[in-house]
């Protein structure tokens, strides 16, 4: 009898195991198929294209289906912080390279809109962002608008000024021309009042410069500073570079890293019209872009990587028996967490 109920128990758990196996490879087939079909393969066998496209409302608001050779307007939405997921400058990157092969190889886009509303975010992903799309301005010779509805702060701005023209409705904010640096705290004497001691084993002057586990020397945050007198100086020349009304003494003295509602930014000169639809802001850039009636598209391509994100996130974490708990905050104060430089606005830090 114990013996008939110990087979009977294992023959169950063996049946129940490889049910979960089959069902979790039968999912990975379903995925690797759906995965292989949604992805276009280039005229180049070496290369492989992992974006969508998606065909957005044009100037008329209408989404129109139109032959592979009809000219396109490349919108670029930044609708986060810039650094993080979709928005890093890699994958910036790849739109862009996306944007010349395959479908698009012929020339087909004439112009580029960027759609903004970030708060900005990581300052190299900032400078990388905006030196690829003045590359491909000029290498290609399109006509780039930005376009903000919403919030155009920080790293935004810096994006926003590789731009021809920018535009922005009424209710947008736009500024906050400045750096802020990781936050440092230290924590010595709560260490000492509970009795615990420490020690950093480091070679080279200054290598754990802002210890949080020792009292600070005088002048150890200089190195920092510099480091954050280097990113502004760099931020405002770009700023005051590329828009014409702006000076670096009034942006430096007057108007400094505060941000300002549409109508006052197109005064200070960080835009050049406000009170501007989306529709209305697409309508300049296809006259801007030659676009002589309405037999073109506005399209947004997206980077369709998924299948990779799935396993270095959940099934490689499923394998191997992880169990991850994050504390959810904001992408801005999770930023601020981070040994990172940032061109970003969060009134929070303040």
């Amino acid at each position: 009898m114990r013996d008939s109920l110990f087979f009977s128990a294992t023959k169950a758990l063996m049946v129940a195991f490889f049910t979960m196996v089959g069902l979790f490879l039968g999912v990975c087939v379903m995925v690797m198929g759906i995965g292989t079909f949604s992805t276009k393969s280039s005229s180049d066998s070496r290369l492989t294209s992992v974006t969508t496209e998606e065909i957005l409302p044009n100037a008329e608001g209408k989404r129109k289906v139109l032959d592979k050779s009809a000219p396109v307007i490349l919108q670029i939405n930044f609708d986060g912080v810039i650094g993080v997921d979709r928005l890093k400058a890699s994958e910036i990157r790849q739109l862009l390279v996306e944007s010349r092969e395959g479908t698009f190889k012929d020339n087909r886009v004439k112009a580029i809109l960027l759609n903004m509303n970030t708060p900005g975010g990581y300052a190299t992903d900032s400078d990388d962002i905006f030196r690829q799309i003045s590359t491909y301005k000029k290498q290609y010779n399109v006509p780039v608008y930005a376009y903000v509805n919403g919030l155009c702060a920080s790293g935004g701005v810096y994006i926003a000024v590789a731009a021809d023209k920018i535009l922005a409705s009424d209710t947008s904010l736009i500024g906050s021309v400045g750096v802020i640096a990781p936050t440092f705290m230290n924590f010595s004497k709560l260490l000492d009042k509970f009795g615990v001691d420490t020690m950093t084993i480091s070679a080279g002057k200054e290598k754990d410069a802002l210890n949080p586990l020792r009292p600070w020397k005088e002048g150890e945050a200089d190195n920092y500073k510099q480091i954050i007198s280097y990113l502004y100086n760099d931020f405002v020349n770009v700023v005051v570079n590329n828009r014409p009304n702006m000076t670096k003494e009034r942006l430096v003295e007057e108007y400094g890293a505060r941000i300002y509602p549409a109508p006052l930014a197109k005064e200070y000169g960080y835009i050049d019209e406000s009170g501007v639809s989306l529709r209305e802001a697409i309508q300049a850039l296809v006259s801007a872009a030659g676009i002589e009636d309405d037999h073109y598209q506005v399209i947004q391509l997206e980077n369709n990587n998924w299948w990779n994100s799935l396993f270095k996130t959940g099934v490689s974490s499923m394998l191997k028996g992880e169990v991850k708990h994050r504390l959810a905050l904001p992408a801005e104060m999770d930023l601020l967490m981070q040994n990172r430089y940032l061109y970003l606005y969060s009134p929070a830090a303040h």
